[in-house]
């Protein structure tokens, strides 16, 4: 029999979690109720650029895949450092994220494996360029990214976006396909500077194409512990976002700028190094949330 309405099983269902198995006998003590977490879509967004999203992007992806989740890793930046980063040649792309959004190339044309058998990434080039010129009246132009990851969301435990430095349609079109935003913050001066638009531009969303939409945190980057302005960076942050901020910081590493230039998430050109430690240390921080 199914459970009943009254049932306090049920909440699991309010939660953000779903019911794998139907129950047989809600009364039975030794039944087993087997969950799972819907897949988390995360845009990583801040209109200035320079703060490491595309670096949290390709690490926190890598470290999530490490931990055995299936990740597909967006990059939605026409600058395409993200699919660079992923050792992935441009030139040789057939098909990029612009082909699906715009509707010549199938979702499973775009989507490609990379040297994690838990990550897959759809990538881009400098086409993206013309998704913004081409879609300026087309309707539903807000909902393209979100109506070509839905074809596919099922099979990922998280999508990760890494959107362009600026607050643009494509930018739009990461937050309303997204559950969460995840802000990285550079700990230097004028970092806080500019979060109030990037705010407004979420509630926006939240508010006209994206209801559930929220901010997954803030992610304190480039910290160096020896500074007093970094300590004034985190502690600001911490006044204004309260536990928003991830207790993990990310520092600053020569490794963390090296590993792009190899194709390698850092968590693979140098496992050992701060950076990856770092990085790994952010995904067990974000699993918990």
């Amino acid at each position: 029999m199914q459970v009943p309405a009254s049932c306090p099983l049920c909440e699991l269902t309010g939660t953000g979690y779903g019911l794998k198995n139907k129950i047989v006998d809600c009364t039975d003590k030794t039944i087993v109720i087997e969950k799972f977490v819907m897949t988390q879509i995360i845009s990583i967004a801040n209109q200035k650029g320079g703060v490491g999203k595309t670096t949290t992007s390709i690490n926190l992806s890598a470290a999530l895949a490490k931990m055995g989740k299936k990740v597909l890793l967006v990059d939605c930046d026409s600058q395409a450092n993200a699919t660079t980063g992923m050792g992935i040649n441009k030139p040789d792309l057939e098909f990029s994220l612009y082909h699906g959004l715009i509707g010549e190339a199938g979702i499973d044309d775009i989507i490609m494996p990379c040297i994690l058998p838990e990550l897959k990434m759809i990538p881009a080039d400098v086409d993206l360029i013309g998704f913004e010129i081409e879609m300026v009246s087309a309707k539903g132009r807000e909902k393209k990214l979100k109506e070509l990851l839905q074809q596919v969301i099922e099979k990922f435990d998280y999508i990760i976006i890494d959107c362009p430095p600026a607050l643009s349609l494509l930018t739009v079109n990461a937050f309303t396909a997204s559950n969460s935003v995840l802000i990285p913050l550079q700990s230097e001066f004028y970092a806080l500077e500019g979060l109030g638009q990037l705010l407004n531009t979420i509630k926006r969303v939240k508010a006209s194409f994206n209801p559930g939409l929220k901010i997954k945190g803030i992610l304190l980057t480039m910290y160096d512990k020896r500074t007093n302005l970094a300590r004034n960076v985190f502690e600001d942050a911490k006044k204004y976002f309260n536990d928003m901020v991830f207790q993990t910081k990310i520092p600053r590493n020569v490794k963390l700028g090296e590993a792009p230039s190899y194709g390698l998430p850092v968590i693979l050109y140098d496992k050992h190094s701060q950076g990856s430690k770092s990085y790994i240390a952010f995904a067990g921080e974000l699993l918990k949330r």
